[in-house]
């Protein structure tokens, strides 16, 4: 179990623990049952909203780079956020976007993010901005991702030049009301974005492939994919869980004491996925590009040269 879920429930408790302490000596105040304490109610929420994810999901919730462009010339109303690091959205950016590098930066802006209208975020491939938009739509965020990202998607459109900045954009100081449950469980998420070879709750395909190769039975894969693709090759070991509406109520059935290694086609879909399961207490992490596309050149599972068996 992990991180977000875990570590909010922690905190949770003893800020309780604390309370109960504090007001033994009135005879007035009662302990909450179990089924009824405040950690318990807020854990609901959380799971609530992350279940509701896929079960509300339609599409992929990524949009062509670009039909954003697209949008972005002609003036559509958005609000753009560039999750890549501060000295590459000095570089150059979305015109109108507003930086919140990946990390803490995106929990201590989540508030100042619109929840109504066209929301874009994007990151250098797709893949973080999957599990950005993944959790700010459990925050009421109607966020979507910008595929393939900066890197691989925005800046191989011909004309992107056009569309991009360098002067900076300041987030508006103004408050959207979050769930203080949810706030609480996004805190969470970005203050704990594991560490190698687990980092950002991604890992590379040499060290999926090595994991593989050591026969390690604490990791359980899991492919994203569509049937028909899982059937023509899949990393060895790995269940089929395709990605889409109502895919979370297939979640019970993934062991909670492993370590969930999703893979899609390119990373960005398994970038949602991966997020949500570990808003919902798993474990899990998404291998780096995916299986690997033509956008994604020389990264990803297959694109790196290791097997896979039918």
């Amino acid at each position: 179990m992990k991180k977000a879920l875990s570590l909010f429930f922690i905190l949770v408790i003893a800020s309780s623990l604390l309370f109960i302490s504090c007001s033994k000596n009135e005879s007035t105040v009662e302990a909450p049952k179990a089924e009824e304490t405040p950690a318990a109610s807020m854990v609901d929420l959380v799971e609530e909203a992350a279940n509701a994810y896929f079960a509300e999901i339609e599409g992929s919730n990524i949009i062509k780079e670009d039909v954003f462009l697209e949008k972005v010339k002609t003036g559509e109303d958005m609000f753009v956020v560039d999750i890549r690091k501060a000295d590459d959205y000095a570089a150059g950016h979305i015109t109108g976007a507003m930086n919140a590098p990946w990390g803490p930066a995106i929990a201590a802006r989540m508030n100042m993010i619109p929840q109504t209208g066209n929301v874009y975020v994007y990151c250098y491939s797709g893949q973080t901005a999957g599990q950005a938009i993944a959790i700010m739509r459990m925050a009421g965020i109607p966020a979507t991702s910008v595929r393939y990202g900066f890197s691989r998607g925005i800046s191989t459109v011909e004309g992107f030049e056009a569309a991009v900045d360098t002067e900076g954009v300041a987030f508006a100081q103004v408050a959207y009301e979050i769930d203080p449950a949810i706030q609480a469980a996004v805190d969470a998420y970005y203050g704990d974005l594991g560490a190698a070879p687990f980092k950002n709750n991604i890992i590379a395909a040499a060290d999926a492939a090595a994991i593989i190769e050591a026969g390690d039975d604490s990791v359980q894969f899991v492919d994203l994919r569509k049937p028909e693709d899982y059937a023509k090759g899949h990393i060895k070991g790995a269940i089929n869980a395709p990605y889409g509406n109502g895919m979370q109520s297939s979640f019970s059935d993934l062991p909670a004491d492993k370590k969930l290694i999703v893979n899609c086609y390119s990373g960005q879909t398994a970038g949602q996925t991966a997020a949500i399961l570990n808003m919902l207490g798993y474990d899990s992490a998404s291998i780096n590009s995916g299986m690997g596309t033509a956008k994604t050149g020389s990264m990803g599972y297959v694109n790196e040269g290791f097997d896979l068996v039918m």
